[in-house]
């Protein structure tokens, strides 16, 4: 394997710099992808070569160009151009470098651009200590991340920031960035004789899943490993390029948005009747690694807020999931877990119950101290009786059906209806009954 390496980087100029790191653009023109937000005629563009910049986050997934557009724009710029890592840096450092941009500004009139990568990860201190430096103009800011920031970053930051997501990089993205990656002899893989062919252009594409890093690493990783043949070519096949990437990274970040995406893309399957888009979304999840009892949780609220009454059983399944999620672990508990997906996204429907309680809060909250009604009082305790409370109360069982009509809301309330049963499943059956007992339509 050495042996191969060596060769690989001889033939290449000796540079161990990854290959993704090599071939990070220069400038827009050699910029793939994002069309959107640095497309011809784009703000962000027609700002960059004017160097009009304001300060911004670049938020989305790995490998869509988040770093590289900082790097174009620092390429851009006469500003300074700084960078930190929120990973690594501190309070103090940050305040090192907004120091020596109050000085560069004050004795050369030279702004500075302050890129920090991953600033999600800036706790609510160290994203203060930006604050005052970003508003009097000291530093630009761009900052890079690829959890949501209108969950992660200051309110009052982003205020002075404009946000631009980046999306996963198009099959067709990719394709242009391997094949300047194998065409480029100064920075990529452009003096190796490599044969791709297209069942292993495909595969490397497929598993990058939008992410040009993941794409060039597979790349340099299976270009480096494999012989050259007598005429020294390098034949990379399907079966190179599998080795070479063997698993599509799941994109899943369960404290970012990307976890409340996929949740809600869960639960909407469910509520859509949808059982095998429901089964992807768990799978997706489980893969990555969420915490089962999330995701049981999640079931026990879809059981009573989406099906309710259409079929109570929902419920019970959803408890039963719940229980074995904890009895057996991962990953046997997925199993029970798929099996309450089914049952939910098979179910009948109906949020009556869920759409009634609203309305009663709602009604709860306005109506004020409403009293109850005498006859429905308490009348079990010495006394109640001399205070008429209980008097005129009808017992429903020694009525025909166990039913007897009277008054049950407070005065004011005495005509309102809030629940109204829908047709489907269980439910018709209750529908039916409330019908032929209170003459509903």
């Amino acid at each position: 394997m050495s042996d191969l390496f060596t060769y690989g980087l001889e033939k290449q100029g000796g540079d161990k710099t990854p290959l993704a790191a090599r071939m990070r653009p220069r400038n827009l023109d050699e910029f793939a992808g994002q069309e959107h937000i640095v497309g011809t005629g784009s703000l962000l563009r027609r700002a960059i070569y004017a160097d009009r910049l304001t300060s911004m986050i670049f938020y989305g997934p790995p490998g869509t160009g988040k770093t590289t557009l900082a790097a174009v724009i620092a390429n851009q710029t006469e500003a300074s151009f700084q960078r930190l890592n929120a990973v690594t840096a501190g309070v103090a450092q940050v305040r090192e470098v907004l120091k020596e941009a109050r000085q560069r500004l004050e004795m050369y009139r030279q702004h500075t651009i302050l890129f920090i990568d991953e600033i999600h990860r800036f706790n609510k201190g160290q994203q203060d200590a930006l604050l005052p430096a970003v508003e009097d103009g000291t530093v630009l800011l761009i900052g890079a991340t690829t959890g949501n920031p209108f969950f992660s970053v200051n309110s009052a930051l982003l205020s002075r920031s404009r946000v631009f997501e980046l999306y996963p990089l198009t099959r067709e993205d990719i394709e242009q960035i391997m094949d300047t990656a194998l065409a480029d002899e100064e920075r990529g893989l452009g003096k190796l004789k490599i044969e791709l062919t297209p069942e292993a252009r495909e595969h490397i594409i497929d598993t990058a899943d939008g992410d040009a890093r993941v794409a060039l690493n597979a790349l340099e990783l299976a270009a480096l490993t494999t012989a050259p043949d007598q005429h020294g070519k390098i034949y990379i096949d399907r079966e190179t390029a599998e080795q070479s990437v063997q698993r599509r990274a799941v994109r899943y970040d369960k404290d970012g948005d990307n976890h409340y995406d996929v949740i809600s893309a869960f639960i909407k399957s469910i509520r859509g009747s949808d059982p095998d888009a429901a089964l992807f979304w768990l799978a997706r999840m489980l893969d990555a690694g969420e915490d089962p009892r999330f995701v049981a949780r999640r079931l026990y609220i879809s059981a009573s807020e989406d099906i309710g009454n259409g079929d109570p059983l929902a419920l019970l399944v959803a408890e039963a999931a719940f229980r074995a999620v904890e009895v057996l672990g991962m990953p046997e508990a997925r199993i029970p877990l798929a099996q309450a997906v089914t049952h939910l996204a098979c179910a009948p429907k109906s949020n009556a119950s869920y759409v009634a309680l609203e309305k009663a809060t709602a009604d709860a909250r306005q109506a004020g101290d409403t009293g109850v009604p005498n006859h429905l009082r308490d009348s079990s305790y010495p006394g109640a009786k001399k205070l008429g409370h209980g008097g005129g109360y009808r017992y429903p069982h020694d009525y025909p059906g166990n039913y007897v009509e009277q008054q049950y809301l407070p005065d004011n309330l005495a005509d309102k209806r809030y629940y109204h049963p829908g047709t489907n499943g269980y439910e018709k059956r209750l529908r039916q009954w409330l019908q032929a007992t209170k003459k509903l339509p």
